[in-house]
């Protein structure tokens, strides 16, 4: 559920994945292996990610869908 939330909310904002990579402090190919599911972002990543958005923790991790 992440991935998709990721994927949604970038292309919603129409941020670069570069941009996010370097927001979350990985490589792009670690960015897409994110929005992939192939591997799941640190916590430090998530709240990067939320602080960026203005969303919860738990909407990008699919525990509600109240962002």
């Amino acid at each position: 559920m992440y991935g998709e939330r990721m994927k949604l909310l970038r292309k919603e904002r129409k941020v670069p994945q570069q941009q996010l990579a370097d927001l979350m402090g990985v490589k792009i190919r670690g960015y897409q292996y994110y929005e992939n599911e192939q591997t799941e972002p640190t916590i430090n990543a998530l709240i990067a990610l939320a602080d960026f958005y203005g969303v919860s923790i738990d909407y990008l991790v699919g525990r509600t869908d109240a962002p």
